[in-house]
């Protein structure tokens, strides 16, 4: 009795397909079962039958599962291309949502191993402070902390885009791949915006509970063109002294508080803008923290105005 071999339909069996694919049965029958690789048809025994096209396809599954996309990444991307013949929006954005996942992963294992080389390179009396330090600040770190300090700080009711202007220069945004040096400098700069104000000492300084919202908001844009003038001499490694910068510190003042400048608003002033140990502190160690290995520090809005109310003090200034 002889048999005859049925004519190759172009069409695979499971097996074959797994193997041209190079995954198992099981894969292919996970992504058959799901939905993202139709089957053609079935035999009369109930084997499963997958047309020409299910090669590429099982390959561009594989392909995308490989890159991080869950099964339902994958179907949204497929039906694109099945609508228009090809991968388009759907592929583009998960792409681009993985990417950025991965960004702040990779971020986090950087932190993470700045911090464990911090712990390890530190003498070993002093390892159990820097890993409770270290400890209070994820990975990565999180600046609401240092943004809460800066609010509680910051005259009532100034205007939203005046605080969000300050907040972006006060605020250091955390190196993607830190030092064991930052890591330690954001460490302190957490506990220090976290922790109480110091005993007698208010929120906010005298000058800002005198001002209201267009007066903050005056007092802000005065205050940033004062610090970026001073920025000049800061480098320069120059004394404080009466000069543009101040007059443009001075100016900011007198245009929140309506009024002119004048030597007795300068004395006023001076007065109301006593040095605050807490905040030179922060400004030391933002610096720290936004100054790259071997790079030279600039200098802080917080180190522009010591120098300005230095300036202001000084009797040459009167």
């Amino acid at each position: 009795m002889s048999t005859t071999t049925p004519p190759y339909d172009g069409r695979y069996g499971i097996g074959e397909l797994a193997e041209r694919a190079g995954v198992t049965v099981k894969t292919v029958r996970f992504y058959s079962d799901r939905g993202l690789l139709p089957e053609t048809s079935r035999t009369t025994g109930g084997h499963r039958r997958y047309g020409p096209g299910a090669l590429e396809r099982l390959r561009l599954i594989r392909a995308l599962r490989s890159l991080g996309l869950a099964v339902p990444e994958v179907r949204r991307v497929l039906d694109e291309q099945d609508r228009h013949g090809r991968p388009g929006g759907a592929l583009e954005e998960a792409v681009a949502g993985h990417l950025s996942a991965l960004g702040t992963q990779l971020t986090a294992l950087r932190w993470r191993q700045a911090a464990l080389r911090l712990v390890q390179e530190c003498p070993p009396g002093e390892r159990p402070g820097r890993l409770r330090l270290v400890g209070t600040v994820a990975a990565p770190p999180s600046t609401a902390p240092l943004a809460r300090f800066w609010r509680g700080w910051l005259p009532p009711r100034m205007p939203a885009g005046s605080v969000a202007a300050f907040l972006e220069v006060a605020v250091p945004r955390p190196p993607d791949d830190p030092t064991p040096a930052q890591v330690l400098a954001f460490a302190r700069l957490n506990a220090l915006t976290s922790g109480p104000c110091p005993a007698g000492r208010r929120p906010q300084p005298a000058a800002h509970r005198t001002v209201g919202a267009r007066g903050a908001a005056l007092l802000y844009e005065g205050l940033a063109e004062a610090y970026e003038l001073a920025g000049a001499p800061l480098r320069r490694g120059r004394e404080p002294y009466a000069g543009e910068a101040l007059d443009c510190f001075v100016a900011a003042y007198a245009s929140a508080y309506g009024t002119r400048d004048t030597p007795g608003f300068r004395e006023l002033l001076a007065g109301q803008l006593p040095a605050d140990p807490r905040l030179d502190r922060y400004w030391e160690l933002v610096a720290e923290v936004r100054t790259p290995p071997g790079g030279r520090p600039e200098p802080t809005p917080g180190a522009a105005h010591d120098w300005l109310l230095t300036a202001l003090t000084a009797p040459a200034a009167a």
